[in-house]
């Protein structure tokens, strides 16, 4: 503000010199009195730019010695229902973004999530010597994370960009993937998508991604989630937001959205897992939402949970109920978690149904032996291109693997690979989902994922 305020004084002082100039150059020239008026206004003309990128100089020099621009803006208040806009501040990538992070931060340190002091018991976290030399060593760890979330929130802003009404669920998932796979820089293991797109709709909470010739089509009346991850050296981002058009849904996703708010909140080391899931419910079930003239109650879906996550392993071992009842095992330092809540118009219970898209390397395979040669290629692919991290059929068939259906089917019946297919509860009921990633770190927790958007 104050060198805005000091570049105007500066050019209130030129522009009264050039004035004085040119009443000179007026005296001087009394015979040419319509060529010194020409050149007058002809320097005026130049004034009013000037004062223009004087008041605009920090992010104009800043767009010019840094590589970054004004291009941060995005509407999506006027689209989608609970996303918020991003703001117009310097940033340092291309609409739409084309460079991968990591080569934006050549120095390897990425911004930093949102933060959070720990309280009570463990206020004295803050400022201990000891626990911000645990941070130190783990740097490079938080690094990877931060660089995967980075890379989250600038797809997810792509994706907002182009996500509307009329759109096939192929193409939403397809452009997601690419742009995924060109911020995150893939390289095998070492950086990727973390698991498909979930692109579920309406009565399907989750694990809903489109095959390959999957027609549904987008419409203006759907709620649909979009769930998607990156990872970098097995640190999974695993981030969730939904998309309504239509305003009669806002209470089912602002109960979710709040509820989300709350796990978040409630978690920290030495926090007890069925406590989280207890506020979890009780700000969820304070909501209801009018549809078509009848009332429903938003109800927490309590076979669906947040998760621990370890590197290479999204469900990691310890569960995040949104529930009230679950285990009293605490957080602990240094964990990962991804803090989702879902809400639903209907019985908030899931069951599995409709066609398989999403599949995963069984963490603990059993040695089995494989007696067809197609099933023994499919495993070797799996094992060189995601690992125990999971996988959609789409991928196979973008991959060659074309003619997959019996090999997979043959992987799945010996355990190697396990199915999850769609989640869904009744029909004709809507369910709204929000996630972030946290990590509880020795002195703080970060909301590693948030964004401006939610």
């Amino acid at each position: 503000m104050a060198a805005v305020q000091e570049a105007e004084e500066n050019m209130e002082k030129l522009n009264v010199e050039e004035d004085d100039d040119v009443e000179e150059k007026e005296q001087e020239e009394a015979g040419e009195a319509q060529t010194a008026e020409k050149k007058k206004k002809k320097k005026k003309k130049k004034k009013k730019p000037a004062a223009g990128s004087a008041t605009t100089a920090p992010a104009d020099a800043t767009a010019n010695v840094s590589g970054t621009d004004h291009s941060g803006f995005q509407d999506n208040e006027s689209v989608f229902r609970l996303i918020k806009n991003w703001p117009d501040v310097p940033v340092k990538y291309t609409n739409p973004p084309t460079v991968p992070v990591h080569e934006l931060y050549p120095d390897g340190h990425y911004p930093v999530g949102e933060t959070h002091d720990y309280k009570d018991d463990n206020s004295w976290r803050t400022t201990s010597a000891e626990k911000r030399e645990l941070e130190r060593i783990e740097q490079y760890d938080y690094e990877n994370a931060r660089r995967a979330a980075e890379c989250h929130r600038q797809v997810r802003k792509f994706a907002q960009s182009y996500i509307r009404p009329g759109m096939s669920m192929v193409e939403i998932c397809e452009r997601l993937e690419d742009m995924n796979r060109k911020l995150v820089a893939e390289n095998g293991l070492q950086a990727g998508i973390a698991f498909p797109t979930g692109c579920s709709l309406n009565y399907v909470a989750a694990h809903y991604s489109p095959n390959t010739g999957d027609k549904t089509i987008l419409q203006k009346e759907d709620v649909c989630k979009i769930d998607f991850g990156t990872q970098v050296n097995g640190r999974i981002i695993d981030c969730a937001f939904t998309v309504a058009f239509d305003p009669k849904y806002d209470n089912l996703l602002r109960a979710a959205k709040e509820a989300t708010e709350t796990g978040i909140r409630e978690a920290g080391i030495d926090a007890r897992l069925g406590e989280i899931g207890a506020a979890i419910q009780e700000t969820m079930e304070s909501y209801e939402v009018e549809l078509d003239g009848k009332t429903y109650p938003v109800k927490s879906i309590r076979n669906l949970n947040g998760h621990s996550i370890a590197p290479y392993k999204i469900h990691a071992g310890k569960s995040v109920p949104i529930v009230r009842g679950g285990d009293q095992t605490k957080m602990e330092e240094g964990e990962f978690y991804a803090i989702e809540t879902f809400g639903s118009t209907g019985r908030g219970y899931v069951n599995e149904d409709l066609e398989c898209s999403h599949y995963m390397k069984n963490f603990d395979e059993p040695r089995v032996p494989l007696r067809t040669s197609a099933s023994k290629k499919l495993l070797a692919h799996i094992d060189r291109n995601f690992g125990t991290l999971a996988f959609c059929r789409r991928w196979l068939d973008r991959a060659g693997e074309t003619r997959h259906l019996l090999a997979l089917k043959n992987l799945c019946d010996v355990g190697i690979v396990v199915p999850y297919p769609p989640l869904c509860d009744i029909k004709n009921s809507y369910v709204a989902q929000f996630e972030h990633t946290i990590l509880l770190r020795p002195t703080c927790k970060e909301v590693i994922s948030r964004g401006p958007d939610f």
